[in-house]
């Protein structure tokens, strides 16, 4: 394959709310598939293309992203200490994947917006855009397809696939012309989720795209749209019909197999999919999801009670209050005296004296409602 791109941008700042709790301290994109991350599986993808420059566009709290593609010292020093060749080859190895670079995006105002966070890094170059939530299967290329068709045409590329009409607006949808080539459609319009009877077709966008630096103009221009996010989609539709020196815009259609992880079920789908086509684990899993779907009864799928809500906090007592009030300032104190001495006082009951013979009650672990 010949192509004069050599960098990739794939944009990471996702907040990952469909995964939480799990997704809370930790970036969605470090979802483990199988025994790999699912971010691991996308830079592979690129390099694999001959695109070894990587930039992820990242937000807050996406530190494991950089430390995963950095150097642990300890841990291959512990490894290498007991002879864990094996395991130690799997920690180097995304060490050295690729050169990778970072940028943060900041303030979460959609796709088209953390592509224009790379504007700096890509400069006046052709560059392809990875979403991280499409992992597409290695037996399958994709990117590289896309690449030749770049090279070829002097066009941007978006990938294409097939999906039903019910499910359209899930995606960006794709006004299509055919060409000479089974493969490769040109695009006319562009639609960001449009119902079922406003698609142009059932041609959807998915998350793999060769990029023209013109893109960049566009997207400056290009006002906030759907979900109030700047839209790639909205982007490509102005360059679609944009003079034909931009090169207009191309789809690839793809055909292969690819791994939706973005939603909790196609996540679960896409690690037996792919575990399934694994050598060390595949012989194994396969026999065992066969039996279980033929065998399994209602003990086994009998729903998995879920984790209790935490009850609500207790109200704070007025005594306490006073107390907090009387230690911040004296002024503050006396006025929440005053308010708490207005107030009647119920009468006060004597205690009874324990016998010496009766034991306490034992403590409550969880606190009971205004304690």
């Amino acid at each position: 394959m010949t192509s004069y791109v050599t960098k990739a941008v794939i944009p990471a700042a996702g907040l990952g709310t469909r995964f939480l709790p799990a997704t809370k301290a930790m970036p969605k994109e470090m979802l483990p598939v199988v025994d790999k991350p699912a971010i691991q599986y996308v830079v592979e993808e690129a390099v694999t293309s001959g695109l070894n420059d990587v930039l992820l566009v990242t937000g807050r709290n996406k530190n494991a992203l950089e430390n995963h593609f950095d150097r642990n010292a300890e841990l291959e020093d512990a490894l290498a200490k007991k002879g864990d060749m094996d395991r130690l080859l799997k920690v180097s190895y995304s060490t050295s994947l690729a050169e990778m670079h970072y940028v943060r995006q900041g303030d979460p105002k959609g796709l088209g917006h953390a592509v224009l966070r790379a504007k700096m890094h890509i400069g006046h170059e052709p560059f392809a855009v990875l979403l991280g939530d499409d992992i597409i299967d290695a037996r399958d290329p994709l990117l590289s397809r896309m690449l030749e068709v770049q090279h070829a045409l002097n066009t941007t590329v978006v990938a294409l696939m097939e999906v039903p009409p019910e499910s359209i607006h899930l995606y960006g949808a794709a006004a299509v012309v055919e060409t000479d080539d089974d493969d490769v459609v040109r695009i006319t319009g562009l639609v960001e989720k449009p119902s079922r009877e406003n698609a142009p077709s059932n041609y959807a966008v998915i998350g793999r795209y060769v990029l023209r630096p013109e893109i960049f103009d566009i997207l400056e221009k290009t006002e906030p749209g759907k979900g109030g996010e700047i839209q790639l989609t909205d982007a490509l539709q102005g360059l679609a019909t944009a003079p034909a020196w931009t090169g207009g815009v191309h789809g690839v259609i793809f055909r292969g197999r690819r791994y939706d992880t973005g939603d909790r079920l196609d996540y679960l789908k896409a690690i037996v999919q792919m575990a399934v086509a694994r050598e060390d684990l595949g012989p194994d899993l396969l026999p065992w999801l066969k039996e279980f779907a033929t065998t399994a009864g209602p003990a086994e799928t009998a729903p998995i009670p879920t984790f209790p809500a935490m009850p609500a906090p207790a109200a704070v007592p007025v005594v306490a209050v006073a107390v907090a009030v009387s230690s911040a300032s004296p002024s503050a104190a006396a006025s929440s005296s005053a308010d708490v001495a207005a107030k009647p006082k119920p009468a006060k009951a004597t205690p009874a004296k324990p016998a010496a013979d009766v034991e306490a009650p034992p403590r409550e672990l969880v606190p009971t409602a205004g304690a």
